[in-house]
């Protein structure tokens, strides 16, 4: 069933005129996302709602970012700094992290646009989920022009070290965000 989903997916149409994620002639965008733990797993797990397990784990992060193309479609790059906050020691980790990402819109329609990102980040520490400070980070993004300036996001996030060591059972998010372009 899953692989029907990633199928669905892949059919989407790859277009998309000006870039969604900023108002006409702005150079630059902060935003403020928020998300909620909803398990660890590969991207597969990310993808599969009715797999998730809700964890003791929330990252709050500000991003900046620019506006760009990538393969000629709208696209944007980022610089983040996020604080993942953990309840409790025994299911979770808190960390902090810096990083950079890239993210492409492939559809925009009517104000809405659908989108991917990767990056690497830099975490403060390993810890029993993954034991590297280097993790990359993968988001699919769905967003809303609801002002002039102002975007509106929902996204999943998955951090993973690519199996670089031995304990790699990622972590994956689901949130909300807030962008305002200038």
């Amino acid at each position: 069933m899953k692989h029907i989903l990633f199928f669905c997916l892949s059919l989407l149409p790859c277009w998309a005129n000006a870039n969604p994620m900023f108002a006409p002639n702005a150079r630059n965008s902060l935003s403020l996302y928020v998300a909620q733990s909803t398990g660890h797993g590969d991207l597969g797990h990310l993808m599969w709602p009715w797999d998730w397990e809700i964890n003791p784990m929330t990252i709050a992060m500000i991003q900046y970012s620019q506006p760009t193309q990538i393969l000629r479609l709208p696209a944007r790059v980022n610089v983040h700094a996020l604080q993942n906050f953990a309840y409790r020691h025994d299911n979770g980790a808190s960390f902090g992290a810096v990083g950079i990402s890239w993210d492409i819109v492939f559809a925009s329609i009517c104000g809405w646009y659908i989108g991917a990102g990767l990056g690497p980040y830099m975490r403060d520490s390993g810890d029993k989920y993954v034991e590297s400070r280097l993790v990359f980070g993968e988001r699919i993004f769905i967003g809303k022009n609801i002002g002039n300036r102002v975007h509106a996001e929902i996204f999943t996030l998955h951090f993973s070290n690519g199996d670089f060591t031995e304990m790699n059972r990622g972590f994956n998010f689901l949130g909300i965000g807030l962008n305002y372009s200038f």
